[in-house]
This record gives structure tokens, sequence and C-alpha cells, in this order.
């Protein structure tokens, strides 16, 4: 399912800048934060997955500055100055996939991804995973397209056609694989 929803992400919002070890030390607009090498900021993605272990994929929209119409985890964004990671991951999984599922947080790691000239991710991403068999409402302006995927498939086609996926998709799903997949399957 789809629908045609509101704008929910803007190129001035205020993100959270942190240091290495995740201390608040400013803010910034989305767009700065992206801009050149990027400046470190706050992020979050989030894996959701159903009773057949199947991930929820999805497809950025072409309108993405970064990335578009790479396939990449459920939802990912930014925590806004004044959110928690809690709050900020639940108002982004609401506007994306029209989800409210319990989440759990697994990890935190920093990465720096640069995309042609447009611009870089440089973020301390925080990874969350969670279970929902109810079928997403995708806000056709953050995605173009979504897919349930079993973890044979996904893992298949990144070997098949890894430039199709976001780089901290391809971080993150490594890191999935190796420490968190006993969790991912009690889901």
């Amino acid at each position: 399912m789809s629908s045609k929803d509101k704008i929910v992400s803007f190129e001035d919002e205020l993100l959270i800048l942190v240091d290495e070890y995740d201390n608040e030390i400013g803010f910034d607009t989305k767009d700065i934060c992206h801009n050149n090498s990027g400046i470190l900021h706050r992020a979050f993605s989030i894996f959701v997955f159903n009773d057949k272990n199947e991930l929820l994929l999805q497809q950025r929209s072409s309108e993405k500055r970064l990335w578009p119409l790479f396939w990449s985890n459920s939802c990912c964004s930014h925590p806004r100055k004044g959110e928690t990671y809690e709050y900020a991951t639940a108002r982004r999984l609401k506007e994306e996939l029209g989800l409210t599922i319990k989440l759990t947080y697994l990890y935190k790691f920093q990465y720096q991804a640069k995309y042609k000239n447009e611009g870089s991710e440089n973020e301390l991403c925080s990874v969350y995973i969670g279970k929902s068999n109810v079928m997403p409402v995708v806000n056709e302006t953050e995605i173009a397209e979504w897919k349930y995927i079993s973890i044979d498939t996904l893992d298949a086609e990144l070997l098949k056609n890894p430039n199709a996926f976001t780089p901290w998709f391809k971080m993150e799903w490594k890191e999935l694989k190796i420490k968190y997949m006993v969790q991912i399957l009690a889901l």
C-alpha cells in the first residue's frame, strides 16, 4: 500500500551535531550537515522484520539529494533539535511507513560516505530492530518502492548488485549478520 503523504523532511530542519562520543555540541540545518564532507550529526537506522524473518526494504525516493533510488533499510533519519532517539524513531516510522512498533536498540557506529558531488553523510548512527506484520502505508515523498525480502535473497542481491544499496545499509547489514542474527530471529 502507499499514499501520497505530505513532505516530512526539510533541508532547514535542525539536526543535532555531536562529537565521536555522542555528546551534543550544537545544531545546524540538514542541508549544511550534508554539504561537502558533512558535519558529524546524530542519525538512526531501523530494520523491520516480519514473522517470516523477512526484512522490509525501501527504495529511496528519486527526490532524495543523497542516494536517490538506492535500496536501504526499512527506515532511517535524524533526531531533530530537542528530540530523543525514542521520539524521533517513532515519529519517522509513522511518517514513512505508517507503523507504530516497539523497537530494540542494538548498537551505534560512526561513518562518512560521499555521494557524487551532491554531499555526504557524516553520521553517528544508532541501529534499531523491530517486528511488524502490519502492511506498511508508505509515504511516496520518501519511498519509491518497498518489499519484504528473505535474508538469503537479500544476501544474494547484495553480492550480485552491491551498488544498488546505500553505503550505511551495507555496513549495518554486515554487522547485523555477524553479531545480532540471534536477536533478529528471536523477534
